[in-house]
């Protein structure tokens, strides 16, 4: 139907845990505003996020790693969109200001959710 793909470079302010990790609410925010891109380019509107249905946490995320973030519309409803979500490790910071970049980028996260958008006048 639509796919919307972001990338993000993640700072260090970000880390939360030891190791340089980064919480997994970060990519949760980012598929918010790529749904918010998807509801706007099919309606207009930025939507309202209204639920996830699966949320599977599959790889760290550290600060310095490069986000790819994808969002897939599945299913359209008359007010509602089921998007599949994926956030995906394509550079990995490797320490201080050095990174490189994946052969094999890294699945971090996965989910599914619902937005809503107005209905239509």
């Amino acid at each position: 139907m639509i796919t919307v793909t972001h990338r993000r470079y993640v700072p260090y302010s970000h880390a939360h845990y030891a190791g340089n990790l980064v919480d997994g609410a970060y990519s949760l925010g980012l598929f918010g505003d790529v749904a918010t891109e998807v509801c706007i380019r099919l309606d207009g509107d930025e939507g309202l996020f209204a639920s996830y249905d699966d949320v599977q946490f599959k790889a760290p995320v550290q600060a310095g790693d490069v986000l790819e973030v994808t969002a897939t519309v599945v299913k359209m409803g008359t007010r509602s969109r089921k998007i599949a979500f994926t956030s995906t490790v394509v550079c990995r910071g490797t320490g201080g200001s050095a990174a490189s970049v994946l052969d094999a980028p890294i699945v971090a996260v996965t989910a599914t959710g619902t937005v809503v958008v107005p209905a239509k006048a």
